[in-house]
């Protein structure tokens, strides 16, 4: 009897994976997977609508703006007078080439960057201390750096202090647009090459070492190593800084030049992104500053695909 009792459960035993494979089958895939789209759904569903609230919805009425005359209280239907307008305006003109002189320092930063990541890369003496020091620049807020350099430069200011210790007059580094473009150009240098040193170093340290030991072993100086091994193996990081130093050069040195000249002298130091703000927030007419910032954007936009094609070229060569 016991040996009768034994032998059904172990055939129920044997049959339990049955059942549960023919319960499986006969179930509705569809159920399941509808279940899940809802519940993804609702969890971006919070981003989603931050998303449109905070980006989507302003970017979408700056362009319903663009095509009128509005003070923000009342709109004028104008179609493209304003952009017709950015066309033969001689402001726009000379602000976009101080756009382009601000692109001097694009190669700066990064070949600055590149000196300090390869020493770091090679951990000469203290690197761990100057990797540090080198990034404590770009903790500091634009408004902090661009005070330190409009006081250093000043009339009264520590440049001129130490100049006059070699007998030179004190320079108006604010008053001369050449020399003020340079102020800048020297604070985004400063500011930015820590962060650019990181990144390059983290494509340093990609590099198999074995390819600088045999290169070593081969005779390689350090200059053939650095031209011959080092630049090629991070061309892609290369190509990621140079991409978005340019763009950061046309979208984000607001902040510089409202503290340290606020555009001037006249419109010399004056930036596209600072003259949307003047045109839209110092005018009447807030459809001329919207124009103007979905210009650059349309600019921005087509430039970085000609640099990301530009440089996907080159990796495939």
């Amino acid at each position: 009897m016991t040996s009768a009792f034994e032998g059904s459960l172990m055939g129920a035993s044997d049959e339990a994976p049955i059942i549960e494979a023919t319960a499986q089958k006969h179930r509705k895939p569809g159920g399941l997977r509808r279940r899940d789209r809802l519940v993804g759904l609702a969890s971006v569903l919070p981003a989603f609508l931050v998303v449109v609230g905070f980006m989507a919805f302003p970017v979408a009425f700056a362009v319903f703006i663009s095509f009128t005359r509005t003070n923000g209280l009342t709109f004028e239907w104008n179609w493209f007078a304003n952009y017709t307008a950015l066309l033969t305006d001689p402001v726009v003109h000379q602000v976009f080439l101080n756009n382009l002189k601000f692109l001097i320092s694009v190669p700066l930063v990064i070949f600055v960057a590149l000196i300090v990541s390869v020493l770091l890369f090679e951990r000469v003496r203290g690197w761990r201390f100057f990797r540090l020091i080198f990034f404590l620049p770009n903790v500091l807020s634009v408004a902090v750096i661009g005070i330190m350099f409009r006081n250093a430069f000043g009339y009264y200011g520590g440049v001129n202090q130490a100049l006059a210790l070699f007998g030179v007059e004190p320079v108006q580094f604010f008053t001369d647009g050449t020399l003020a473009i340079s102020v800048i150009i020297l604070a985004l240098v400063w500011s930015g090459f820590g962060y650019q040193s990181l990144l390059l170093l983290a494509g340093l340290t990609s590099i198999n070492p074995a390819v600088f030991e045999a290169a070593a072993i081969d005779g390689a100086g350090w200059w053939k190593r650095l031209w011959y091994i080092t630049l090629p193996n991070i061309r892609r990081v290369l190509g990621f800084v140079f991409i978005i130093n340019v763009l950061y050069t046309f979208t984000s040195l607001f902040g510089f030049v409202f503290v340290m000249t606020a555009g001037g002298p006249g419109f010399e130091t004056t930036t596209i992104d600072y003259l949307v703000y003047l045109r839209a927030f110092s005018s009447s007419n807030l459809g001329s500053g919207a124009a103007l910032a979905v210009v650059l954007f349309l600019f921005i936009g087509i430039l970085t695909l000609i640099q990301n094609r530009v440089f996907r070229l080159q990796e495939e060569d």
